[in-house]
């Protein structure tokens, strides 16, 4: 038989475990598919989120994992591959979650009287599971694709970044490169003088007249150095980067280099279900409102899926949000429905 939850989140990053936990908590029947490709799988670190500065992001998942756990909410390791419409969600059973000396059981209820034709969605993971839910979060996340230059990959979360906030901490005051993808990277490079003084801008594709003359007086006043010249690849001693190699062999002692990949958000099964989206420079995301609903009725969208920009913190709140939003929702839906019996 089709098992049946109240909601089902797709994604196991900070987004849906976040929201997994708000939902565990109200006792609604609640599955996690995670995938286990996290985004900031290369970081050793993550920074910026209080309390939790410097852990690295394994731990933080697993405690995030341990966490949700304590309140019945099951997690499975798989991908969601089609979500669709339910003919019919009638008949959904819920289960209350209780916590009893710190032991996870469960109190059946009796069936939800809401499951009106039209209402809730069919997920099926590519394990050849099937579930129905009432109520989806989409926490997919995004994929960053990297410059197609030689050692970037293997040297990226290590000392070739993306984000100053992220460690332009434990980089400060070193040799910083940022490598250009388009005349925008003009944004990275200055953002990055904060953390350093010595820093210089590969234009590797980009062209110098490409950039325009504000550009130009902001780098200049940020003391940063525009170096022209296609980017061969990095140069590396003793598993750490010492410089940047152009196409012409003219070499450059850097320490640290920056670069923004290009985002590529995981919008497929928000696009299967007719979930408007609108375009930005990094990528098309979910139209959502402030709780992380998107223009699909019982859809919401968290962290990385909703935009480029979401730190672990952002994302965390973004699936507290969405998950306090649904936990309403089901609520008015119930009561509206038992009202009109």
């Amino acid at each position: 038989m089709t098992e049946n939850y109240a909601v089902v989140v797709i994604g196991g990053g900070a987004a849906g475990l976040s929201a997994a936990l708000v939902l565990g908590r109200a006792r609604h029947r609640t599955l996690v598919v995670d995938a286990g490709e996290p985004r900031n799988a290369p970081a050793a670190h993550m920074q910026g989120y209080l309390t939790r500065d410097g852990m690295p992001p394994t731990e933080f998942l697993a405690l995030g994992r341990a966490e949700i756990a304590r309140y019945g909410v099951e997690l499975v390791r798989d991908r969601v591959v089609e979500v669709t419409r339910a003919e019919n969600l009638g008949g959904v059973q819920e289960k209350n979650f209780t916590e009893v000396q710190g032991r996870a059981v469960t109190e059946a209820q009796g069936e939800d009287p809401t499951g009106a034709p039209g209402e809730g969605f069919t997920v099926v993971l590519a394990g050849g599971r099937t579930v129905q839910a009432r109520r989806l979060v989409v926490a997919t996340g995004l994929k960053d694709e990297l410059p197609a230059v030689a050692g970037v990959a293997e040297r990226f979360g290590r000392d070739v970044l993306h984000c100053p906030f992220c460690h332009g901490w434990e980089v400060r005051d070193q040799p910083f490169g940022v490598l250009a993808s388009s005349p925008a990277s003009v944004h990275q490079a200055l953002m990055v003088s904060q953390w350093s003084k010595d820093v210089r801008f590969f234009l590797h594709t980009v062209a110098e007249e490409e950039l325009s003359d504000e550009d130009l007086r902001r780098l200049a006043a940020a003391g940063v150095e525009v170096v022209p010249g296609e980017v061969a690849g990095l140069v590396v001693e003793d598993d750490r980067l010492t410089g940047v190699r152009l196409a012409d062999g003219t070499e450059h002692a850097r320490s640290v280099l920056f670069l923004a990949p290009r985002a590529v958000p995981q919008t497929g099964l928000l696009e299967g279900l007719g979930a408007e989206l609108h375009d930005t420079p990094f990528g098309a995301y979910p139209v959502v409102d402030a709780t992380g609903l998107t223009s699909v009725p019982g859809v919401w969208a968290a962290g990385n899926a909703i935009g480029f920009a979401e730190q672990v913190v952002h994302a965390a709140s973004g699936g507290y949000r969405a998950a306090s939003a649904i936990v309403g929702d089901l609520l008015m839906t119930d009561l509206d429905a038992a009202a009109q019996v």
